[in-house]
């Protein structure tokens, strides 16, 4: 409890942090509550009112079929949202439990391991998520299962050089003495404390998964029509850029909020957890 309030007390003295933070609560209020607090039906088509630009009824504008902008953009939040966070907790799972087995037995282990990411980590992100998105066919989920596949590495190498670091600490040693099981040693003893460095990689990952999916929808390759996603506004609304700025303009805002404000948290939390970094910084 008293690690929790002095957390909550250096959040305080981060201005941007704390910002950040305030907004990305925002944003997961504003997606829980869309049901409650969207004016009109995200996918109900309404084409005599279509591309109707923004006004007392469609404060955004409505698109091609008349739906309204601003609810789509409503229910666009959750979507996002929680696509960052299933990327996060699918690709943060696996990689830090390849990190712990790779740091903690070494030899083999590390060896297949390492290799393993090494090969994954050939290729550039968004090309290997392409690529694993055509494989398994357009869609939303499978663009996120692409994502967080090409995340994995991230997780796995923070997680292997923290333990690695660790292993070799005196309280292990003792742990061990007395009679701890690898799986004790690695789960209660070294996991909580190479902790610091993936929340703050599993903080910022959750706005690259969000951009990289969003990028995906443009495509065509992640979410499909009629389901409300940023990144699928964006690309319908080019094909009426020079009729309905509207189409792109608000979408685009949205994604870029977003991702600022995820961004802004996760470099404070980087500087709350990283006093060493945060000292070095500042000479």
């Amino acid at each position: 409890m008293r690690g929790f309030v002095t957390f909550l007390g250096q959040l305080m003295h981060h201005p941007s942090a704390l910002v950040g933070l305030i907004i990305t609560a925002t944003l997961a209020i504003v997606a829980l509550a869309a049901p409650l607090i969207a004016p009109h039906d995200p996918i109900r088509q309404n084409l005599g009112m279509a591309l109707r630009p923004p006004s007392p009824a469609h404060p955004l504008g409505t698109d091609e079929f008349g739906r309204d902008i601003a609810s789509r953009i409503l229910y666009g939040a959750a979507i996002s949202l929680e696509v960052g966070a299933l990327v996060v907790l699918l690709s943060g799972t696996i990689g830090v439990l390849l990190g712990l087995l790779a740091g903690f037995y070494e030899r083999w282990v590390d060896q297949v391991i390492s290799r393993s990411i090494e090969v994954l980590l050939a290729f550039p992100g968004l090309l290997l998520t392409i690529a694993a998105v055509t494989v398994l066919g357009p869609s939303l989920l499978n663009a996120l299962l692409a994502v967080a596949f090409a995340n994995i590495p991230r997780y796995a190498r923070i997680t292997r050089g923290a333990v690695l670091a660790q292993k070799r600490r005196d309280y292990v040693d003792a742990a061990r003495a007395i009679g701890a099981r690898d799986q004790r040693l690695m789960f209660v003893h070294i996991l909580p404390n190479v902790a610091a460095p993936v929340v703050v990689v599993a903080s910022l990952g959750v706005a690259s998964a969000i951009l990289t999916t969003s990028s995906l929808s443009f495509l065509g390759l992640g979410a499909q029509p009629p389901d409300p996603e940023w990144g699928a506004m964006l690309a319908t609304g080019r094909t009426y850029m020079r009729r309905a700025w509207w189409l792109t303009l608000f979408p685009g805002l949205a994604i870029m909020v977003t991702v600022l404000a995820i961004n802004l948290f996760g470099d404070g939390l980087r500087d709350i957890l990283d006093p060493k970094g945060q000292r070095g910084s500042n000479i």
